[in-house]
């Protein structure tokens, strides 16, 4: 048969070219190649463990004829299900988060598939996270199978038989560092296992987001649940350990910040004429921040998950990188609030402390709103027009605990936002910002009164 001509599209998957960066990495003294993977037909890495999730699940029986794929998915992984489906004769059934950009739920339905759109700021056990939804619908679906790409080994195996293989091939052995962000763990884990088991001195690094337990895990042991609050950045971080996750084989976790992944992203296109996603400017950020690791004559190898084009809306788009704080602005930063100590460290009020006591707390700091805790995780806030509103319609309310009248938390934004981009965020319905310094590990509350005073 003639080269590159396959009976259906999925002959198509794998055998990704490997491209040089050059200026967006010119501080590195390495040499660094991109595995493109926005090559496969799914636009994605995940179209290669979804086919062999697939196929293991037929030659076991767990997938049957006329069946239903079920599987909670950021949008790649179910793009690749959705694929194998429609060759196969399956159907359907995808949950996902409200944090996945418009085009990814869009591109899924274009496939055929029903995809159900759960709440992002749940625990993975709450029965509205998109895990939980997901496996109740494979109870009430007859002939249906959950992928289950988190937990489910074929996952990696795709990445060891597949992705390592060709690294090494391209690379002709000579691969020093494999850069990859960490979601489910597999394309890390098995493409690292198998450049390992070829050179025991190959460094597996897992570009991780703040917000995600991975880093402190590999650490320290420790699943610290205060590590966890909502993230921007979609494909990498978790707040639970995957299966798929092996620690032995990463070397090192770095974290970057949500800012940081969406800038290089876009810089990545500016700067090289790739057009890759969210979870390649995490790669890229992590990469750069990982600088002093490399030597000159080293090959660096850094996974680029999936395309530009489900970005559109988000990214690619100045108005909401201008919304997020994400533009780079000339001018004073929320640092320069933190710095002249025009903003205080952060105060809270656990959620099973009394309404009584957070007023009090309130008073004793002269707040007008604060952020509400629970077990040290910002949850919620609380303000001081809502609690005189609920105690004069239900004077008894003093009594209860606070998450009684809970309201939405406060919203994240970096330390390094501009200051003109801060201004607009403050309204009457978002009267203060948590600014997070992400790498000190310090959260401050930011009112309209301190940009003020700050202009």
């Amino acid at each position: 048969m003639p080269l590159n001509v396959h009976d259906n599209i999925l002959g198509a998957i794998g055998h990704t070219p490997l491209i040089r960066l050059n200026r967006i990495v010119r501080e590195v003294p390495a040499a660094v190649y991109a595995k493109v993977e926005t090559f496969n037909p799914g636009h994605s890495i995940k179209d290669r463990m979804a086919l062999r999730m697939v196929e293991d699940a037929e030659r076991k029986g767990l997938l049957k004829p006329g069946g239903t794929i079920i599987e909670g998915t950021s949008g790649n992984t179910g793009m690749g299900l959705a694929i194998a489906a429609i060759v196969k004769g399956y159907k359907c059934i995808f949950t996902t988060t409200d944090k996945q950009s418009r085009e990814k739920v869009d591109a899924l339905r274009a496939f055929g598939a029903k995809v159900i759109v759960c709440p992002t700021d749940v625990d993975p056990e709450d029965p509205r996270s998109y895990y939980s939804v997901s496996s109740r619908l494979v109870n009430e679906t007859p002939n249906s199978w959950k992928a289950n790409q988190y937990d489910n080994l074929s996952n990696s195996a795709a990445h060891y038989e597949t992705t390592g293989p060709e690294i090494w091939e391209q690379t002709e052995g000579k691969v020093a560092h494999l850069v990859v962000g960490v979601g489910t763990g597999g394309t890390i884990c098995g493409t690292g296992r198998f450049l390992k088991e070829r050179n025991p001195a190959v460094k597996v690094w897992g570009i991780d987001t703040y917000g995600s337990v991975f880093k402190k895990y590999k650490e320290t042991g420790v699943f610290d649940k205060q590590e966890i609050y909502p993230y921007v950045t979609e494909g990498i971080g978790e707040d639970f350990l995957p299966q798929n996750v092996d620690f032995g084989i990463v070397d090192h976790f770095e974290k970057v910040t949500d800012r940081d992944a969406a800038i290089y992203t876009r810089e990545l296109v500016r700067q090289e004429g790739i057009w890759a996603g969210n979870s390649a400017g995490s790669a890229v950020a992590g990469l750069l921040q990982l600088k002093d690791r490399f030597r000159p004559g080293e090959v660096v190898v850094v996974i680029f998950h999936d395309h530009g084009t489900r970005y559109l809306g988000k990214i690619f788009n100045p108005d909401w990188m201008r919304k997020m704080g994400y533009e780079t602005v000339a001018g004073a930063t929320a640092r320069s609030l933190v710095r002249n100590k025009k903003v205080a460290d952060l105060v809270g009020v656990e959620e099973t402390a009394t309404v009584a006591q957070a007023l009090a707390q309130m008073a004793e700091n002269d707040f007008s709103q604060i952020p509400i805790t629970k077990e040290n995780r910002i949850v919620g806030s609380l303000r001081e027009q809502h609690v005189y509103a609920a105690i004069v319609k239900e004077p008894a309310i003093r009594h209860q605990p606070v998450r009684s009248i809970i309201q939405p938390a406060f919203p994240y934004v970096d330390i390094e936002t501009p200051l003109e981009l801060l201004a607009p965020m403050i309204t009457p319905e978002t009267p203060a910002l948590l600014v997070r310094d992400f790498p000190a590990g310090k959260t401050y509350v930011l009112t309209g009164y301190d940009v003020l005073q700050a202009m």
